[in-house]
């Protein structure tokens, strides 16, 4: 059933962060179907794309040469380097979202998220965990990457799960229904929070005096 909370005028956003193998990308597939003013922002990086990605939706590929100059032009919101690869999201993208009365879903990992909460300290920190580590490692293994890789990846993970502990929410994905309720009711419950209605509850006392 999608469900549409009451419409405002800036944008709710929403920084979602989580360890390869938690299934961040299914949950916030499943919010954004669930809700038609939900909105995805597509990070800018320099790695290529993998199979089945598109440029411009599953992300904006670009070369390291432009990448560098957008961060110099202090372009991006946040940016980091993993793998030997850049990844940022574009301030100018994020904001005119926002401004359009759009939620938005921004995927990051804590130091990128931790950069943009002292940016727009009122964005709402989610962080998505897997129900176990045993049960991280077993989804890391499905990968079918090799043994150093994996436990680089594993090491990585760790180290982003240590930094839960300061986000607003913690999701943990034991299934992915609870998990995508869970995330839901977290949003229904940001986007009604009082002082997202000052503008309208001013109107709303202005209206009786009439």
């Amino acid at each position: 059933m999608n469900e549409m909370p009451v419409e405002q005028s800036q944008g709710l956003l929403m920084i979602v962060s989580a360890p390869s193998g938690a299934g961040k990308t299914s949950i916030c597939r499943e919010i954004l179907q669930m809700f038609p003013n939900v909105r995805f922002s597509v990070s800018c990086t320099t790695r290529s794309p993998r199979p089945g990605e598109t440029d411009g939706k599953d992300y904006d590929f670009i070369s390291t040469e432009e990448f560098r100059e957008r961060i110099a032009r202090g372009e991006f919101v946040e940016w980091v380097e993993n793998y030997g690869q850049l990844y940022g999201t574009s301030k100018k993208a994020m904001n005119a979202f926002l401004k359009q009365g759009y939620d938005l879903i921004l995927d990051v990992e804590p130091r990128g998220a931790k950069a943009i909460r002292e940016q727009c300290p009122q964005g709402v920190l989610i962080f998505i965990l897997p129900p176990s580590l045993s049960e991280l490692k077993s989804r890391l293994s499905r990968r079918g990457e090799n043994g150093a890789v994996m436990e680089h990846r594993l090491q990585s993970s760790l180290d982003e799960i240590r930094e839960a502990l300061w986000y607003d929410y913690i999701i943990f994905n034991d299934s992915l229904e609870d998990a995508v309720d869970r995330f839901r009711a977290v949003y229904i419950a940001e986007r009604s929070r009082r002082d997202r209605f000052t503008e309208r509850i001013e109107a709303f006392f202005k209206d009786e005096s009439h």
